[in-house]
């Protein structure tokens, strides 16, 4: 199983679009998981149609027709493995701990909201898995999103995907 992680897409605030490299990761993915901060219901709307399943949260920047779509934490079993989508976790300072109090009984933890790719697994063995932006590098030096895939019940081949910068054209 196929899956696609992504988070923060911030569409139209901070992209007028998707980059094409995401639209064909969404029609590769037997799963797309996004972890919130849509900004806008139309670009939820193209990815459910696009997508084969669509596991979603929304985010601090989602307004209330998102948050009348999905859930704060989304849950999902995928092959038997246990998944949570959130997007919020805190400072990233005793993150782990944290989040293997809080979701004692999954296996991935998938979050977004601060746009830095996050890959680690807790004392407990949650696999905090974070996509970065594919629009929002912020102070990253790329935008990101993630891939993973599922079979026999492990979760492998995790890997994190650069977007090339976009490049605008200057005026004349």
């Amino acid at each position: 199983m196929k899956l696609l992680l992504l988070a923060d897409t911030h569409v139209p605030t901070r992209a007028r679009v998707l980059p094409e490299q995401v639209w064909t990761a969404i029609d590769d993915a037997d799963v797309v998981i996004h972890a919130g901060d849509w900004v806008d219901a139309g670009v939820f709307e193209q990815i459910s149609a696009r997508s084969k399943r669509l596991i979603a949260c929304w985010g601090n920047n989602d307004g209330d027709d998102l948050r009348a779509r999905m859930p704060e934490c989304a849950r999902v079993t995928l092959d038997g493995v246990r998944i949570a989508v959130v997007h919020e976790t805190g400072s990233s300072a005793g993150r782990e701990q944290r989040m293997a109090e809080k979701y004692p009984s999954i296996d991935v933890l998938v979050f977004g909201h601060s746009h830095i790719p996050w890959d680690t697994v807790t004392d407990t063995g949650v696999r905090l898995l974070n996509p970065g932006s594919p629009t929002d590098r912020r102070r990253q030096p790329f935008c990101t999103y993630m891939t993973a895939e599922i079979s026999d019940g492990i979760l492998h081949d995790v890997e994190l995907h650069r977007l090339e910068p976009r490049v605008r054209s200057r005026a004349r």
